[in-house]
């Protein structure tokens, strides 16, 4: 399996790149919030020659306005991975399991030459999720657990393991190159 890490604004645009093969950015949220550290830390992991990928945090209402808003600020190329991150929120709500079908569906249609992920923790997919719809592939995260062993019976593409010191996360994939393949394959 792949080593890879997401970052947010909270991390610096330094993050050390040995041993990982993918790094995934947060881009944006809602429809108003762009990620300030996002260009570096994209810079950072494209001169890595890291598999790249953004994601979206997911707030409940005006599903088609996110999903533009996404779609116009990720500054993704063919081929990088974008995420749906589906939690609950700031404010203790979340959105809909239809909500959260119709934004993937609609970055796919905006964006159709990448992949796109449903980013959740395991008590979302197995408590709140009803569709099981997960776009292009499940990135799941579950601590406390082995790497790669998210206790879930659906298949997953990537599984977040700890968020201590920054998200780490692991791939399915034998290679960087298998890895970048399958996202350029969208």
């Amino acid at each position: 399996m792949l080593q890879g890490i997401d970052v947010s604004s909270h991390q610096s645009a330094s993050y050390d790149t040995d041993g990982l093969a993918f790094v995934i950015v947060k881009a944006s949220e809602g429809r108003t919030y762009v990620n300030p550290r996002m260009e570096a830390q994209v810079e950072r992991a494209r001169e890595a020659g890291l598999v790249v990928g953004f994601y979206h945090f997911l707030w409940p209402d005006h599903i088609t306005e996110q999903a533009e808003f996404f779609a116009d600020k990720a500054p993704a190329l063919p081929g990088d991975l974008l995420a749906c991150d589906w939690e609950t929120t700031s404010r203790g709500t979340r959105a809909s399991n239809a909500e959260k079908d119709r934004f993937i569906r609609k970055v796919k249609s905006l964006r159709p030459r990448n992949r796109v992920l449903l980013y959740c923790n395991r008590t979302f997919w197995l408590n709140h999720d009803r569709t099981s719809y997960d776009g292009d592939g499940l990135w799941i995260a579950q601590y406390g657990v082995a790497k790669g062993k998210p206790r879930i019976k659906a298949k997953w593409t990537i599984h977040q393991y700890t968020d201590d010191p920054l998200d780490k996360n692991v791939a399915r994939f034998d290679s960087r190159r298998a890895m970048r393949e399958w996202a350029e394959g969208a």
